[in-house]
């Protein structure tokens, strides 16, 4: 059998003010396959997003680890996770953070240009991925002249444009109505058939969680598997 992609080992994170101490993650373990697709349900202040920024290395735990290819990211410098993130991991989250001062090409090509690649190389990657995702004519307008279910696409497309192993959405299609959420999923769908992409959501719909390979809930700081329907 062959080793996980992803995993974390007993993740704990918690939060402290004056009054009290809020335990957000508790002993929190799970792997994820490559090419496996996994949808983390839970309620608003469930620690969805904050397991998310962690598996990412966008925060640290308290405790415990996050292993990527049985090595560990949390013993890698603060400089070596940002270039294991650049190189391996893309990210999408609800609101989708595109710079509006760039074009949808630029902003797809955005993390090349952060990696220190050629421009014209970046522009033709950004290009291509732009047509793959369905907006072949679009590269060169601004964000606000998209659609909603345009930027998040474009977005996607900046994900995939290091052609990262793992993508980590934070509720993808929170901002978008069914027709939308049907394309953004099957979009999805399309990228791990492709690239045999791993996604990681985390996310409020029951109906999208139930497209993807394994649902868990995080609930109470643990999490647990969920039996589709």
């Amino acid at each position: 059998m062959s080793s996980p992609l992803f995993k974390c080992k007993n993740i704990c994170k918690q939060y402290s003010d004056a009054n009290q101490t809020l335990h957000i993650l508790n002993n929190v373990n799970m792997s994820i396959s490559q090419g496996e697709k996994v949808a983390i349900l839970g309620a608003s202040g469930s620690g969805k997003s904050t397991l998310l920024h962690i598996l990412g290395t966008l925060d640290s735990p308290d405790s415990g680890d996050v292993f990527y290819k049985e090595k560990s990211l949390f013993s890698k410098s603060k400089k070596q996770q940002a270039k294991f993130r650049n190189a391996e991991l893309g990210f999408v989250y609800q609101f989708h953070h595109l710079l509006p001062e760039f074009s949808a090409a630029e902003n797809v090509a955005m993390p090349l240009f952060i990696k220190g690649d050629n421009r014209k190389y970046a522009l033709e990657q950004a290009t291509e991925l732009l047509a793959k995702v369905g907006l072949k004519d679009r590269e060169s307008h601004r964000p606000h002249q998209l659609s909603g279910g345009e930027r998040q696409r474009v977005a996607i497309a900046r994900a995939l444009v290091n052609k990262p192993a793992m993508i980590f959405a934070d509720e993808p299609t929170g901002n978008l109505d069914d027709r939308n959420t049907d394309s953004i999923y099957q979009l999805i769908s399309d990228i791990n058939a492709e690239y045999k992409t791993s996604f990681l959501l985390v996310t409020h719909d029951v109906k999208l969680a139930n497209k993807m390979d394994t649902i868990m809930r995080l609930e109470n700081g643990q999490l647990s598997a969920v039996n589709k329907d």
